[in-house]
């Protein structure tokens, strides 16, 4: 039991820091930005892409690892399946806004570089998405969809 309150625990923490670090993106977005606006954008991705992980290890191990609801609860409910989608959605449209702050955090930190607006759209569909999920997440532990 102590067990299972620490995944969920973990897994609930894991879901703010996705919210925090894409309202941050979201929020420092500039049509223009220097390379050192882009550097800490960058980590800031970062920690994004590590609360991701973080929240699939504590969600397949509570899926998979016997702890609270078994398995079935949550494999038998298309709502979880719908749920889990969105989360794969979310990581797809994650994968453009990464690769370009990657690619352009180098250089002289005072040069500017144009921000793409698909990558405007991209973070404002992935915090659209983000807030879905927890809709769907109250239906599922209702037992709605089983």
């Amino acid at each position: 039991m102590a067990l299972e309150l620490l995944l969920r625990y973990f897994h609930f923490v894991s879901i703010f820091v996705i919210v925090a670090t894409l309202i941050s993106e979201h929020l420092l977005l500039e049509s223009n930005l220097s390379r050192k606006k882009i550097d800490r954008l960058s980590k800031i991705d970062g920690i994004y892409g590590l609360s991701v992980l973080s929240l699939l290890a504590a969600g397949l191990t509570l899926w998979f690892g016997g702890h609270g609801k078994p398995t079935e609860f949550y494999s038998e409910n298309p709502i979880f399946h719908i749920k889990l989608g969105l989360f794969v959605v979310i990581g797809l449209l994650s994968i453009y806004p990464t690769v370009f702050f990657i690619k352009n955090r180098k250089g002289n930190p005072k040069d500017i570089v144009a921000i793409p607006k698909s990558i405007f759209w991209m973070i404002r569909l992935e915090l659209l998405i983000v807030f879905l999920i927890p809709i769907l997440a109250g239906l599922m532990a209702k037992g709605i969809g089983l």
